[in-house]
C-alpha cells in the first residue's frame, strides 16, 4: 500500500463538485478504493446514492470510463464487459491490462441484485465488486433494506406502539459470498481506512471474482452530525456488530481483533435512528441485539481459528 504522500499525488479518479451530503463517507468509500487500483479501471455502477450524485446528466464526477445500469445488475453488466474485453484481448485490439470494477450499494447487491451478484461471481467473472454498505435505500427515502441493522428507525420499519423499528437481523452477505468458494472476499469500515484499503489492494491484484463490503455510514439515514461518521465506523468494530477479517477461499482471517470488545450500545447511542431503544421499557430490544452480535462473534472467532 502507498504512502499518504503517493495518495495525494494521485490524479483523482472521482473528482469534487458532486452532489453528495457533506461527510459522505460511501462516497468517500468509492475514492478510496480506486485510489489503491494500479492498473486502469472501467467501472459499472448500480443506480443509488453514489450514481444519482455523481453522474446527473450533463454532468459527471467520474475520470475513468462508467457504465450506469439498472438498480439490480451491476453484476451482470459487468460480466458482459469482461467478455468483451477478453474478445478484443483475444484478437489482438486491446493489449494493455484493465481491472473492472463494479459498486453498488446494500440495496442493490444485498437484495434486487442478490441474483446477478450471486451468479456473476458463481460463474467466475475476473472482476472486483464492492457493495458501500450504508444499510439502507438512502437514495429513495431512507427505507430498510436486509443490510439494515436489527431495532433501526427507517420510513419503513418505523418505531411506534406496535414494533420498535427493523425487527430482523441484517443479512451476513459476507458470509454467502465466502459460501461461493471465491479466491478473496473481505469485510470492511470507512473508519479503518488503511485495513479497507490493503483488502482493495489485495482483491484488485487477483484474477477471478473477489467481493469487498465496506461499512459506510450515511449521516442523513443514520441521523448523526457529518463529523462523526468516521468514529460510528470504527465503533463498529469495537462493538464486532461489523467485524473486520478476510476469507481466501473459505480461509477466514480476523485483519481486526479490538483490545475489549464494548458493548453495542455504545454504538447505538451515537446515531438517532436508534434513539427509541433507549426508553427503559425497550431494552430488551437492546439486550436481543447484544446476544446476537455476541453469537454472530463467537462463531466469527471460531471459524478464524481465533478459539479452539
Amino acid at each position: 500500500m502507498s504512502g499518504l504522500r503517493e495518495y495525494m499525488a494521485q490524479e483523482e479518479r472521482i473528482t469534487g463538485g458532486h452532489r453528495a451530503c457533506t461527510g459522505c463517507l460511501p462516497m468517500v468509500s468509492l475514492k478510496q478504493a480506486l485510489m489503491n487500483i494500479k492498473d486502469p479501471v472501467v467501472v459499472g455502477i448500480a443506480t443509488g446514492c453514489m450514481e444519482v450524485v455523481s453522474t446527473i446528466y450533463p454532468y459527471t464526477a467520474w475520470n475513468v470510463p462508467l457504465i450506469h445500469n439498472a438498480f439490480e445488475n451491476a453484476a451482470a453488466t459487468v460480466s458482459g464487459v469482461e467478455a468483451a474485453y477478453n474478445a478484443l484481448r483475444r484478437k489482438g485490439k486491446i493489449a494493455k491490462k484493465i481491472k473492472l470494477v463494479a459498486f453498488g450499494g446494500d440495496g442493490g447487491t444485498y437484495d434486487i441484485g442478490l441474483q446477478s451478484l450471486s451468479g456473476a461471481m458463481e460463474r467466475g467473472h475476473n472482476m472486483l465488486y464492492i457493495c458501500y454498505n450504508n444499510e439502507g435505500y438512502m437514495n429513495t427515502g431512507i427505507q430498510r433494506s436486509s443490510a439494515t441493522t436489527m431495532g433501526a428507525w427507517t420510513s419503513t420499519s418505523p418505531d411506534g406502539a406496535v414494533k420498535l423499528g427493523k425487527q430482523q437481523l441484517q443479512k451476513n452477505l459476507t458470509e454467502i459470498m465466502i459460501a461461493h468458494d471465491l479466491p478473496y472476499a473481505a469485510q470492511a469500515d470507512i473508519g479503518h481506512w488503511k485495513d479497507y484499503m490493503k483488502k482493495v489492494e489485495k482483491a484488485a491484484a487477483i484474477d477471478g471474482p473477489t467481493f469487498i463490503n465496506v461499512l459506510s455510514p450515511c449521516t442523513l439515514g443514520w441521523k448523526f452530525p457529518a463529523e462523526d461518521g468516521m468514529s460510528i465506523a470504527q465503533m463498529a468494530a469495537e462493538t464486532c456488530i461489523w467485524p473486520l477479517y478476510e476469507a481466501e477461499h473459505g480461509y477466514r482471517k480476523l485483519t481486526y481483533k479490538p483490545r475489549e470488545k464494548k458493548p453495542v450500545r455504545e454504538w447505538l447511542k451515537m446515531q438517532g435512528r436508534f434513539r427509541h431503544l433507549f426508553r427503559t421499557e425497550h431494552e430488551p430490544m437492546i439486550e436481543e441485539l447484544q446476544r446476537q452480535v455476541d453469537r454472530r462473534w463467537d462463531l466469527l472467532l471460531r471459524l478464524c481459528g481465533e478459539t479452539p
